[in-house]
């Protein structure tokens, strides 16, 4: 499940990750990118806190692919947070498909997760 979280600024896109992602999750997010592109005109920031996460459906799977590839130049900062131990080979694996800078944070640095996302807004 991909579900929006608050933030206080138009062009970051933050979502809490949990359970299993399936297709309705990555229409979401990308209502929630094409909003934040929109309204920025260029560059977007990502957020993405991992809770409880059990990885992808075979369609959500394809549609993370998807959305890598449509969205490779678009983002900035991509912000990776939770207490995964697949979290370093995530961040790993995202810079090969983003152009954006990619860091990854224990849940007990989610205020120090935010600042690097705001900084340079």
């Amino acid at each position: 499940m991909i579900e929006q979280l608050a933030s206080t600024a138009v062009q970051i896109v933050a979502v809490r990750v949990s359970g299993t992602l399936h297709d309705a999750d990555y229409r979401l997010l990308e209502q929630l990118m094409d909003k934040a592109l929109h309204h920025h005109q260029r560059l977007a920031r990502l957020y993405i806190q991992f809770e409880d996460f059990h990885g992808w459906d075979l369609h959500a799977a394809w549609d993370d692919l998807k959305f890598g590839t449509r969205h490779y130049a678009d983002l900035e900062r991509i912000v990776l947070v939770g207490e995964l131990r697949s979290m370093p080979w995530m961040v790993r694996l995202l810079r090969l498909f983003s152009r954006a800078e990619v860091r990854g944070f224990p849940l007990a640095e989610v205020p120090e997760a935010w600042a690097w996302l705001h900084q340079d807004i």
